[in-house]
């Protein structure tokens, strides 16, 4: 009998987790997110709006910056269809298909994430150049410039933030079970009525969520659009680069509302998330039983 009371988690033996213990370890991790997170949002607020809300208001709303911050979630919006799209199908084909050279491609895909961003657009600038042969041929054959100018933004975007769909989707095609779109197979269903059916509704989320993280890491953007953006004003300056050229001009006001209006979009995002998160949750198998 001693011996199961001294196996028993909830006596009190010498054995059992001190109180102190668990409120030391959240306490450590609260207060590195208040330093690290908290504190740096509450300090841009802060500045951002010293001088009012009118203020602050009227630096979104300069000609300038208000293009910078259209053109970047026009940009981050084409980045994220495309690569929801190709991303969702380039996990399908790594799960469902052998072929030579998978493990190296699948290799590839993490690259955006590990090399430096200012890579990526030296990159874009080497091969669509105005003076390369590609942007040459380009912009005489379709009167198009890729480089400084939205489509390079566009094409930036999209190698950085591939990765994200990829492997948000991944694991989930990976834990699918066959069964169920073998037998709707059996039962006559097409190739798309099993996709559409059996194989989309699962991926729901995990595709949301890769699609927020590319828009959450497109819109702060800066090594790679400042190359092959070009920084023109009214044109191809995102607000990444707006907000560098404030803090270089010392406008410290104007570099805080723009931002702060990108933090608001983000966290705006990740509380729709969460919403459409909790949905799912609710028309999930184990909800309704």
């Amino acid at each position: 009998m001693n011996t199961l009371l001294a196996g028993n988690p909830k006596t009190k033996t010498t054995g059992t987790p001190l109180p102190w213990g668990r409120w030391g370890l959240r306490s450590v991790a609260i207060s590195y997110l208040i330093v690290m997170l908290v504190i740096p949002l509450l300090v841009i607020l802060q500045d951002g709006m010293r001088e009012g809300l009118v203020e602050l208001w009227r630096q979104v709303t300069l000609p300038i910056a208000w293009h910078a911050l259209k053109l970047t979630l026009w940009t981050s919006a084409m980045m994220v269809v495309l690569n929801t799209i190709m991303g969702t199908l380039t996990a399908f084909v790594l799960v469902r298909y052998e072929f030579p050279g998978k493990t190296i491609l699948n290799a590839i895909i993490d690259l955006p994430l590990a090399i430096p961003t200012l890579v990526t657009g030296v990159m874009l600038v080497v091969l669509f150049g105005p003076q390369e042969a590609i942007g040459s041929w380009l912009k005489e054959q379709f009167d198009t410039s890729i480089i400084f100018a939205p489509p390079g933004i566009i094409m930036a975007l999209l190698f950085l933030t591939f990765p994200f769909v990829v492997r948000s989707v991944q694991p989930v095609l990976l834990e699918l079970d066959l069964a169920q779109e073998r037998a709707a197979a059996t039962l006559g269903a097409g190739g798309w009525t099993i996709f559409w059916r059996i194989i989309l509704p699962p991926l729901t989320l995990p595709i949301l969520t890769g699609a927020l993280l590319s828009f959450a890491r497109a819109i702060g953007e800066f090594g790679s659009i400042v190359i092959v953006a070009g920084n023109i004003p009214l044109v191809s300056q995102t607000a990444a680069v707006y907000v560098f050229g404030e803090v270089e001009s010392e406008n410290r006001l104007g570099a805080s509302a723009v931002s702060i209006a990108m933090v608001a979009i983000a966290f705006s995002l990740m509380m729709a998330a969460n919403y459409l998160r909790k949905l799912s949750k609710k028309g999930s198998p184990e909800e309704i039983e």
